[in-house]
Order: C-alpha cells, then sequence, then structure tokens
C-alpha cells in the first residue's frame, strides 16, 4: 500500500514518528487557532499573505504552481477566513441600536457548504482527470508525480459528487457559546454528523490515494484523522472549521517545504497495487450511497427538507452538538 524510503535511511519507525508529529502539530494547532480569536486571523490572513509573496519570489522555483495546488491553498484557506468572520464578526445597527452578529445572517450560512462543496468538486475533477488521461499510469505534466488511473478514480469521483449531494442542514449552523473550558466560539453545524463525516473521509482519502499518491500518508492519512478525532472528542460538531484550519495549514506548509514530502527520508510513496486503490475507492462510493439512500429515508419519513432545513433534528447525536450552541 505504502512504500518507504529505505534507500535514503528511512526505517518504520522514524517514518511513524514523522507522521505523529505531523498529526500532533496539526491538531496542537486547530486548538491553538480555534481557542483564540487573534491566533486564528493572524493564522489565515497574515501569515498566507507572507507566504504568497515568499512562493511567485524567492520559492517560485520550488513551490508547487500548478491550478491544483494553488486552487487548493487558497480555497481552504477563503473557508478559514470566512468561518471565523461568522464566529467573530458582529456590530450596532445605527439606526435601530441593536447589535447584530453575521452567524445570524442566512446568506452568511451558505458560505460553508458553498465553499465545502467547492473544494470536494476540486477533487473530483482531478480524479476524473488522471482517470482519463493517466489510464494505465505516467507521470502528471504539473508535478512530475506518477499516478495510475483506472475505474478507482471515477468511482472515487462519482462518491465525491454523493458527498456534495448529501451537505445538508447548513441553515442550522450555530456558534459554540462560551464556557471556563471553551471560549472558542466554534462554529457548529449539528447535521453534519459522523456519518457523514466518514463518507468524507473514505472518499478524501482514496482521492489523495488515487491523486496524490505520494502525498497520501501525510495528506491524506494524519490531515484527514486529526480535525476527525477533534470533531469527536474537545471540538465537537465543528468538523468542518477543523477540517478547513487543519488543511489550510498543512497547504502552506507543503507549498513552502515541498522536499519534505517529496525528497528524502521522510517521503512515503504509494505501491500503485491496483487492489488497494480499487478497495478504497469502492469503499467510498459504498459508504456515500449508504448516506445518500439514508439521506433520502429521512427526508420521505420526517418530509423535511434538507437544503432548507435541518434533516437529522431528532438523532441523540445532533441533540448533543445542539446543546453545546449558544
Amino acid at each position: 500500500m505504502f512504500v518507504f524510503n529505505y534507500a535514503q535511511g528511512a526505517t518504520a519507525f522514524s517514518v511513524w514518528g514523522v507522521w505523529i508529529i505531523v498529526f500532533v502539530a496539526l491538531f496542537g494547532f486547530n486548538e491553538v487557532a480555534r481557542r483564540w480569536k487573534y491566533v486564528g486571523l493572524f493564522s489565515f490572513v497574515v501569515l498566507p499573505t507572507i507566504l504568497s509573496i515568499l512562493w511567485f519570489t524567492v520559492l517560485s522555483d520550488t513551490t508547487y504552481t500548478d491550478w491544483f495546488h494553488l486552487a487548493k491553498v487558497y480555497s481552504s484557506t477563503a473557508g478559514c477566513i470566512g468561518f471565523w468572520c461568522i464566529r467573530h464578526v458582529k456590530g450596532v445597527n445605527k439606526k435601530t441600536g441593536k447589535e447584530w452578529r453575521l452567524a445570524d445572517k442566512k446568506w452568511a450560512l451558505c458560505f460553508p457548504p458553498l465553499i465545502l462543496a467547492i473544494n470536494i468538486l476540486e477533487a473530483v475533477t482531478r480524479d476524473f482527470q488522471v482517470g482519463l488521461q493517466y489510464s494505465g499510469g505516467g507521470n502528471l505534466a504539473d508535478e512530475a508525480m506518477y499516478v495510475l488511473g483506472g475505474s478507482w478514480n471515477f468511482m472515487n469521483g462519482i462518491a465525491g459528487i454523493l458527498n456534495i449531494i448529501t451537505i445538508t442542514g447548513w441553515l442550522g449552523i450555530s456558534i459554540r457559546k462560551q464556557t471556563a473550558k471553551d471560549g472558542s466560539k466554534d462554529m457548529l453545524w449539528p447535521d453534519m454528523l459522523w456519518f457523514w463525516i466518514i463518507a468524507y473521509d473514505l472518499w478524501n482519502f482514496a482521492y489523495t490515494y488515487n491523486c496524490l499518491p505520494g502525498h497520501s500518508w501525510y495528506c491524506g492519512f494524519a490531515l484527514l484523522l486529526a480535525p476527525t478525532l477533534c470533531a469527536f472528542t474537545v471540538g465537537k460538531g465543528a468538523w468542518l472549521q477543523h477540517r478547513a484550519q487543519t488543511l489550510a495549514i498543512w497547504c502552506m506548509f507543503a507549498q513552502t517545504f515541498p522536499a519534505f514530502i517529496d525528497k528524502g527520508a521522510f517521503a512515503v510513496s504509494s505501491s500503485y497495487n491496483e487492489v488497494p486503490l480499487f478497495i478504497f475507492s469502492f469503499a467510498a462510493l459504498v459508504s456515500n450511497i449508504a448516506v445518500l439512500i439514508y439521506m433520502i429515508y429521512k427526508v420521505v419519513k420526517t418530509r423535511r427538507n434538507p437544503y432548507l432545513g435541518e434533516l437529522y433534528t431528532d438523532l441523540n447525536k445532533y441533540k448533543e452538538v445542539k446543546a453545546l450552541a449558544e
């Protein structure tokens, strides 16, 4: 499934050790950025501005400049900025004297599903591109990474489309109430429950294994586990916020230090075995079909519109997240 770079001095212990460091760093960064408002502002406005200047000047010969990597880093960063604004932007109406919050504006709550769908669609496009252009294998023109296109790309592309269709209940997005233990004001999405998150993770891991085989050890494995673990533990209900923040900081890191994942002892490549390629994409497709069937079942049973309201309000996990909201 994965091949460690033993020729450059890698060992299973050293590579797993670095994986754990990456995972802990992503988890820890997200904790700091979500709990302190101005750390988040610096991380997703000031830092990417400085790094962008470096990427297109002194680092232009080493950083990724293909459309996909640039779209990924800037779309994930845009998501972080938008989520930060939903969580923290407020003011006073000069005419009425009443306080308003961006989190109370329905048009603002359409931004999270939109940026999420765009990010998924970017990856779906890439999966179909690899399946069509690199059937039987070949090097990507924009980053010289070998990929092996096949039926798995199309299965996973369809799974990604289903993942978009099953995004529900965004008008129920709310802000986490501040407590002595957690003053983060996380952006909670009660209708985005564990079964959708697991289906997303399976789809996204399969995508990285299909289309970014040389990076999937870190950006498919560690990067997906960090926000999911946070969403199931200390940061319940705010998976999308955690996902955007960890993705943005990882993309910034990978843009700045591409050699970390492309060369040397810590680079991990794919075995290009067609069996795991097929299995992961098939699992992603089956799981997303299952979520779609369940969504349709709930729509028929409850007669709720999943795109104009919340769908899973009767489930205990929904109620658990909703109880955390203001």
